[in-house]
Protein backbone atom coordinates (compact mmCIF):
# COMPACT_ATOMS: atom_id res chain seq x y z
CA UNK A 1 0.00 0.00 0.00
CA UNK A 2 1.32 3.45 -0.91
CA UNK A 3 1.39 6.56 1.23
CA UNK A 4 -1.56 8.90 1.66
CA UNK A 5 -1.40 12.55 0.63
CA UNK A 6 -0.98 13.50 4.29
CA UNK A 7 1.93 11.07 4.61
CA UNK A 8 3.52 12.34 1.39
CA UNK A 9 3.30 15.88 2.76
CA UNK A 10 4.96 14.68 5.95
CA UNK A 11 7.74 13.01 3.92
CA UNK A 12 8.38 16.22 1.99
CA UNK A 13 8.70 18.02 5.31
CA UNK A 14 11.10 15.31 6.50
CA UNK A 15 13.22 15.87 3.38
CA UNK A 16 13.41 19.58 4.21
CA UNK A 17 14.45 18.74 7.78
CA UNK A 18 17.20 16.48 6.46
CA UNK A 19 18.45 19.25 4.18
CA UNK A 20 18.54 21.62 7.17
CA UNK A 21 21.36 19.60 8.77
CA UNK A 22 23.20 18.78 5.54
CA UNK A 23 26.93 18.97 6.28
CA UNK A 24 26.58 18.87 10.07
CA UNK A 25 25.99 15.22 10.91
CA UNK A 26 28.88 13.16 9.48
CA UNK A 27 29.70 10.38 9.81
CA UNK A 28 25.97 9.93 10.48
CA UNK A 29 23.45 10.56 7.68
CA UNK A 30 21.43 13.81 7.58
CA UNK A 31 17.96 12.40 8.23
CA UNK A 32 14.64 14.13 8.76
CA UNK A 33 11.67 12.68 10.68
CA UNK A 34 8.06 13.70 11.24
CA UNK A 35 5.66 12.18 13.77
CA UNK A 36 1.95 12.26 12.99
CA UNK A 37 -0.46 11.68 15.87
CA UNK A 38 -3.12 8.98 15.76
CA UNK A 39 -5.54 11.60 14.40
CA UNK A 40 -3.13 12.58 11.61
CA UNK A 41 -2.07 15.88 13.16
CA UNK A 42 1.56 16.97 13.35
CA UNK A 43 2.89 15.80 16.70
CA UNK A 44 6.64 16.30 16.35
CA UNK A 45 9.54 16.64 13.97
CA UNK A 46 13.31 16.45 14.12
CA UNK A 47 16.58 16.01 12.26
CA UNK A 48 19.82 14.19 12.99
CA UNK A 49 21.93 15.91 15.64
CA UNK A 50 25.69 16.44 15.53
CA UNK A 51 27.87 13.31 15.89
CA UNK A 52 27.07 11.64 19.20
CA UNK A 53 23.73 13.43 19.45
CA UNK A 54 20.21 12.02 19.02
CA UNK A 55 19.08 10.74 15.64
CA UNK A 56 16.16 12.31 13.78
CA UNK A 57 13.56 9.84 15.03
CA UNK A 58 14.53 10.38 18.67
CA UNK A 59 14.39 14.16 18.32
CA UNK A 60 10.95 13.92 16.69
CA UNK A 61 9.68 11.50 19.33
CA UNK A 62 10.91 13.78 22.11
CA UNK A 63 8.92 16.64 20.64
CA UNK A 64 5.84 14.48 20.10
CA UNK A 65 5.92 12.96 23.62
CA UNK A 66 2.70 11.04 24.39
CA UNK A 67 1.10 12.09 21.09
CA UNK A 68 3.37 9.59 19.32
CA UNK A 69 1.44 6.60 20.72
CA UNK A 70 -0.68 5.08 17.98
CA UNK A 71 0.76 7.51 15.46
CA UNK A 72 2.91 7.37 12.33
CA UNK A 73 6.61 8.04 11.95
CA UNK A 74 7.72 9.38 8.56
CA UNK A 75 11.49 9.18 8.05
CA UNK A 76 13.83 9.78 5.11
CA UNK A 77 16.04 6.75 5.94
CA UNK A 78 15.19 3.33 7.32
CA UNK A 79 15.39 3.56 11.14
CA UNK A 80 18.66 2.09 12.37
CA UNK A 81 18.85 -1.20 14.24
CA UNK A 82 22.18 -0.94 16.01
CA UNK A 83 23.68 0.61 19.12
CA UNK A 84 26.53 3.02 18.51
CA UNK A 85 26.99 6.25 20.41
CA UNK A 86 23.18 6.26 20.60
CA UNK A 87 20.61 3.49 20.85
CA UNK A 88 18.73 1.92 17.93
CA UNK A 89 15.99 4.14 16.53
CA UNK A 90 13.82 1.12 15.73
CA UNK A 91 13.61 0.32 19.44
CA UNK A 92 12.83 3.94 20.28
CA UNK A 93 9.89 3.88 17.86
CA UNK A 94 8.62 0.62 19.31
CA UNK A 95 8.85 1.90 22.89
CA UNK A 96 7.02 5.10 21.92
CA UNK A 97 4.03 3.08 20.72
CA UNK A 98 4.27 4.07 17.06
CA UNK A 99 1.76 2.12 14.96
CA UNK A 100 3.10 2.82 11.47
CA UNK A 101 6.48 3.73 9.99
CA UNK A 102 6.99 5.15 6.51
CA UNK A 103 10.50 5.67 5.18
CA UNK A 104 12.13 6.65 1.90
CA UNK A 105 15.48 4.85 1.51
CA UNK A 106 16.72 1.49 2.79
CA UNK A 107 19.77 1.76 5.03
CA UNK A 108 22.71 0.27 3.05
CA UNK A 109 24.99 0.24 6.10
CA UNK A 110 25.28 -3.42 7.18
CA UNK A 111 25.98 -2.31 10.75
CA UNK A 112 22.69 -0.43 11.01
CA UNK A 113 20.35 -2.18 8.58
CA UNK A 114 17.45 -4.35 9.68
CA UNK A 115 15.35 -1.67 11.31
CA UNK A 116 12.33 -2.34 9.11
CA UNK A 117 12.45 -6.05 9.92
CA UNK A 118 12.64 -5.31 13.65
CA UNK A 119 9.69 -2.94 13.41
CA UNK A 120 7.56 -5.47 11.53
CA UNK A 121 8.46 -8.14 14.07
CA UNK A 122 7.04 -5.83 16.74
CA UNK A 123 3.74 -5.59 14.86
CA UNK A 124 4.32 -2.15 13.34
CA UNK A 125 3.03 -1.46 9.81
CA UNK A 126 6.04 -0.48 7.65
CA UNK A 127 6.01 1.12 4.18
CA UNK A 128 9.33 1.60 2.37
CA UNK A 129 10.40 3.53 -0.74
CA UNK A 130 8.18 6.60 -0.36
CA UNK A 131 9.78 9.47 -2.35
CA UNK A 132 12.95 7.37 -2.45
CA UNK A 133 14.42 9.07 -5.53
CA UNK A 134 14.02 12.53 -4.01
CA UNK A 135 15.62 11.40 -0.76
CA UNK A 136 18.53 9.59 -2.41
CA UNK A 137 19.36 12.58 -4.64
CA UNK A 138 19.19 15.13 -1.83
CA UNK A 139 21.04 15.53 1.45
CA UNK A 140 21.52 11.76 1.77
CA UNK A 141 23.38 11.42 -1.54
CA UNK A 142 26.97 11.87 -0.23
CA UNK A 143 26.38 9.57 2.74
CA UNK A 144 24.80 6.85 0.61
CA UNK A 145 27.69 7.13 -1.86
CA UNK A 146 30.24 6.83 0.94
CA UNK A 147 28.73 3.61 2.27
CA UNK A 148 28.95 2.05 -1.19
CA UNK A 149 32.31 3.45 -2.32
CA UNK A 150 34.19 3.58 0.98
CA UNK A 151 35.35 7.14 0.36
CA UNK A 152 33.88 10.65 0.59
CA UNK A 153 31.71 12.10 -2.16
CA UNK A 154 33.72 14.71 -4.10
CA UNK A 155 32.24 17.92 -5.47
CA UNK A 156 34.69 19.83 -7.67
CA UNK A 157 33.95 23.54 -7.73
CA UNK A 158 35.60 26.08 -10.01
CA UNK A 159 35.00 29.51 -11.52
CA UNK A 160 36.12 30.21 -15.07
CA UNK A 161 35.73 32.62 -17.94
CA UNK A 162 33.67 31.73 -20.99
CA UNK A 163 36.86 30.51 -22.68
CA UNK A 164 37.69 28.24 -19.73
CA UNK A 165 40.39 30.28 -17.96
CA UNK A 166 40.59 30.35 -14.17
CA UNK A 167 43.18 33.15 -14.09
CA UNK A 168 44.80 35.65 -16.43
CA UNK A 169 48.19 35.13 -18.02
CA UNK A 170 49.81 37.17 -15.23
CA UNK A 171 48.19 34.93 -12.58
CA UNK A 172 45.49 37.34 -11.40
CA UNK A 173 42.15 35.67 -10.70
CA UNK A 174 40.15 38.08 -8.50
CA UNK A 175 37.46 38.29 -9.38
CA UNK A 176 36.41 36.06 -12.27
CA UNK A 177 32.98 35.34 -10.86
CA UNK A 178 30.28 37.74 -9.71
CA UNK A 179 29.49 38.59 -6.07
CA UNK A 180 26.33 36.47 -6.37
CA UNK A 181 28.40 33.45 -7.43
CA UNK A 182 30.86 33.96 -4.60
CA UNK A 183 27.99 34.12 -2.10
CA UNK A 184 26.61 30.91 -3.58
CA UNK A 185 29.99 29.22 -3.04
CA UNK A 186 29.73 29.97 0.67
CA UNK A 187 26.34 28.25 0.73
CA UNK A 188 27.95 25.30 -1.03
CA UNK A 189 30.79 25.21 1.50
CA UNK A 190 28.25 25.09 4.31
CA UNK A 191 26.95 21.74 2.99
CA UNK A 192 30.25 19.84 3.10
CA UNK A 193 32.45 18.26 5.73
CA UNK A 194 35.78 19.37 4.29
CA UNK A 195 37.28 21.77 1.74
CA UNK A 196 40.34 20.47 -0.10
CA UNK A 197 43.06 22.42 -1.91
CA UNK A 198 46.67 21.83 -2.86
CA UNK A 199 49.66 23.71 -1.52
CA UNK A 200 49.94 25.54 -4.85
CA UNK A 201 46.59 27.22 -4.25
CA UNK A 202 47.67 28.21 -0.73
CA UNK A 203 50.87 29.79 -2.08
CA UNK A 204 49.14 31.55 -4.98
CA UNK A 205 45.93 32.81 -3.35
CA UNK A 206 46.34 32.44 0.44
CA UNK A 207 42.65 31.50 0.81
CA UNK A 208 40.93 31.27 4.19
CA UNK A 209 38.60 28.44 3.07
CA UNK A 210 35.94 29.40 5.60
CA UNK A 211 32.17 29.83 5.40
CA UNK A 212 31.19 33.49 5.72
CA UNK A 213 28.05 35.56 5.21
CA UNK A 214 27.68 38.71 3.10
CA UNK A 215 29.16 40.79 5.93
CA UNK A 216 32.22 38.48 6.07
CA UNK A 217 31.11 37.10 9.45
CA UNK A 218 32.14 33.50 10.08
CA UNK A 219 29.30 31.01 10.12
CA UNK A 220 28.83 28.64 13.04
CA UNK A 221 29.53 25.56 10.92
CA UNK A 222 33.06 25.48 9.51
CA UNK A 223 34.18 22.51 7.40
CA UNK A 224 37.56 20.93 7.97
CA UNK A 225 40.19 22.68 5.83
CA UNK A 226 42.51 20.24 4.05
CA UNK A 227 45.74 21.07 2.25
CA UNK A 228 47.35 18.33 0.20
CA UNK A 229 51.00 19.24 0.69
CA UNK A 230 53.44 16.48 -0.12
CA UNK A 231 56.39 18.90 -0.29
CA UNK A 232 55.54 20.74 2.98
CA UNK A 233 55.23 24.12 1.25
CA UNK A 234 52.43 25.63 3.34
CA UNK A 235 53.89 28.68 5.13
CA UNK A 236 53.24 29.14 8.85
CA UNK A 237 51.60 32.52 8.21
CA UNK A 238 49.04 31.10 5.71
CA UNK A 239 45.47 32.11 6.47
CA UNK A 240 44.40 28.47 6.23
CA UNK A 241 46.36 27.89 9.46
CA UNK A 242 44.50 30.50 11.50
CA UNK A 243 42.06 29.58 14.28
CA UNK A 244 38.89 30.21 12.24
CA UNK A 245 38.51 26.49 11.56
CA UNK A 246 40.37 23.21 11.95
CA UNK A 247 43.02 22.47 9.30
CA UNK A 248 44.62 19.21 8.24
CA UNK A 249 47.84 19.05 6.19
CA UNK A 250 48.11 15.79 4.24
CA UNK A 251 51.56 14.62 3.22
CA UNK A 252 50.52 12.78 0.05
CA UNK A 253 50.07 13.27 -3.68
CA UNK A 254 47.62 10.38 -4.07
CA UNK A 255 43.91 11.43 -4.13
CA UNK A 256 42.71 7.99 -3.11
CA UNK A 257 45.02 7.93 -0.08
CA UNK A 258 43.85 11.41 0.90
CA UNK A 259 40.20 10.41 0.52
CA UNK A 260 40.69 7.26 2.60
CA UNK A 261 42.35 9.29 5.36
CA UNK A 262 39.44 11.75 5.35
CA UNK A 263 36.83 8.99 5.30
CA UNK A 264 38.47 7.42 8.34
CA UNK A 265 38.07 10.81 10.10
CA UNK A 266 34.31 10.75 9.45
CA UNK A 267 34.32 13.00 6.37
CA UNK A 268 31.60 12.02 3.90
CA UNK A 269 31.47 15.00 1.52
CA UNK A 270 34.34 17.18 0.34
CA UNK A 271 34.49 20.29 -1.79
CA UNK A 272 37.51 20.26 -4.08
CA UNK A 273 38.60 23.88 -4.59
CA UNK A 274 42.19 23.40 -5.72
CA UNK A 275 43.76 24.49 -8.99
CA UNK A 276 43.98 22.62 -12.31
CA UNK A 277 46.78 20.29 -11.21
CA UNK A 278 44.87 18.93 -8.23
CA UNK A 279 41.60 18.80 -10.19
CA UNK A 280 43.36 16.84 -12.94
CA UNK A 281 44.78 14.37 -10.42
CA UNK A 282 41.34 13.76 -8.90
CA UNK A 283 39.80 13.37 -12.36
CA UNK A 284 42.52 10.95 -13.48
CA UNK A 285 41.85 8.88 -10.34
CA UNK A 286 38.11 8.93 -11.17
CA UNK A 287 37.44 10.67 -7.87
CA UNK A 288 35.17 13.50 -9.02
CA UNK A 289 31.49 12.79 -8.41
CA UNK A 290 29.95 16.19 -9.07
CA UNK A 291 31.09 19.32 -10.89
CA UNK A 292 29.83 22.78 -9.97
CA UNK A 293 31.06 25.38 -12.47
CA UNK A 294 30.52 29.13 -12.32
CA UNK A 295 31.03 30.47 -15.85
CA UNK A 296 31.59 34.23 -16.15
CA UNK A 297 30.83 36.17 -19.37
CA UNK A 298 34.46 37.18 -19.78
CA UNK A 299 37.25 36.27 -22.21
CA UNK A 300 40.96 36.13 -21.41
CA UNK A 301 42.49 34.22 -24.31
CA UNK A 302 45.40 33.04 -22.17
CA UNK A 303 46.05 31.75 -18.67
CA UNK A 304 45.57 28.43 -16.89
CA UNK A 305 42.54 26.30 -17.74
CA UNK A 306 40.22 24.83 -15.13
CA UNK A 307 41.39 21.23 -15.55
CA UNK A 308 44.99 20.12 -15.77
CA UNK A 309 46.32 16.80 -17.05
CA UNK A 310 43.71 14.14 -16.32
CA UNK A 311 45.12 11.18 -18.22
CA UNK A 312 42.97 11.93 -21.27
CA UNK A 313 44.91 12.01 -24.54
CA UNK A 314 42.31 11.53 -27.27
CA UNK A 315 38.78 12.76 -27.97
CA UNK A 316 37.34 9.27 -27.71
CA UNK A 317 38.46 9.20 -24.07
CA UNK A 318 36.88 12.55 -23.21
CA UNK A 319 34.91 12.42 -19.98
CA UNK A 320 31.16 12.73 -20.50
CA UNK A 321 28.96 14.43 -17.91
CA UNK A 322 25.22 14.52 -17.27
CA UNK A 323 24.12 18.12 -16.84
CA UNK A 324 21.78 18.27 -13.85
CA UNK A 325 21.05 21.99 -13.84
CA UNK A 326 21.92 25.26 -15.54
CA UNK A 327 20.92 28.52 -13.90
CA UNK A 328 21.84 32.20 -14.12
CA UNK A 329 23.41 33.56 -10.96
CA UNK A 330 24.33 37.21 -10.91
CA UNK A 331 26.02 37.88 -14.23
CA UNK A 332 27.29 34.29 -14.40
CA UNK A 333 25.89 30.87 -15.26
CA UNK A 334 26.05 28.02 -12.73
CA UNK A 335 26.26 24.50 -14.12
CA UNK A 336 25.93 21.35 -12.02
CA UNK A 337 26.93 18.11 -13.76
CA UNK A 338 27.90 14.54 -12.87
CA UNK A 339 30.60 12.52 -14.65
CA UNK A 340 30.08 9.12 -16.27
CA UNK A 341 32.81 6.90 -14.87
CA UNK A 342 33.32 3.24 -15.81
CA UNK A 343 31.69 0.80 -13.42
CA UNK A 344 33.77 0.35 -10.29
CA UNK A 345 33.57 -2.01 -7.37
CA UNK A 346 33.05 -0.54 -3.89
CA UNK A 347 36.29 0.79 -2.43
CA UNK A 348 38.17 0.87 -5.72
Amino acid sequence: MGATELELTAMRRALVLGESVHGRTSPNPPVGAVILGADGSLAGEGATGPPGGPHAEVNALTQAADEARGGTAVVTLEPCNHTGRTGPCAEALIEAGIAKVIYAVDDPNPLAAGGAQRLRAAGIDVTAGVLADEAASGALRPWLFGIEAGRPYVTWKYAATLDGRIAAEDGTSRWISSPASRADVHQLRALVDAIVVGSGTVLADDPSLTVRDAAEVLSEHQPLRVVIDRRHRTPQHARVLDNAAETLLLDTAAPRFALKALYDRGVRHILLEGGPTLAGAFAEAQCVDEVVAYIAPKLLGAGPSALGHAGITTMTDALTLDVESVEPIGSDVKIVARPHWPERKAGE
